[in-house]
């Protein structure tokens, strides 16, 4: 059972930054990629990014729309961590951000259902 431990998370100002981490427990043989959702009050759970464990050195990321331009994630493949770093913030990107980690195809890797192990989740809040 892989466990997904997310960091980062806070209050920061319109325009601002803020970077999240997430260190999965158990080998990459559970999964081939992570990702980052973000769940906002009385919304759906949605998509914000992934990478694949593969791809060379930094890995095939994906971004939804909303955030491209404005968020990246890397990898660190030995220590089993992710990063999501989030520039230019603005309040719409309030929400709950879960890490998540799977073995995705291309279909499924925007949906929940792609990815079987999910960590607890940080808020982050973006305000004046």
């Amino acid at each position: 059972q892989v466990q997904l431990t997310e960091s980062g998370g806070g209050i920061v100002q319109p325009g601002g930054s803020l970077r999240l981490s997430c260190a999965a427990s158990e080998t990459t043989t559970e999964f081939n990629a992570m990702g980052w959702f973000r769940q906002a009050p009385g919304k759906d759970r949605e998509f914000v990014g992934s990478i694949r464990w593969s791809g060379g050195s930094r890995g095939n990321t994906y971004y939804a729309n909303s955030v491209k331009g404005r968020f990246t994630i890397t990898r660190d493949r030995a220590t089993r961590t992710i990063w999501l770093q989030m520039n230019s913030l603005t309040p719409e990107d309030t929400a709950v951000y879960y890490c998540a980690a799977g073995r995705p195809i291309l279909s499924t890797l925007a949906t929940i259902g792609g990815y079987p192990y999910w960590g607890q989740g940080t808020q982050v809040t973006v305000s004046s």
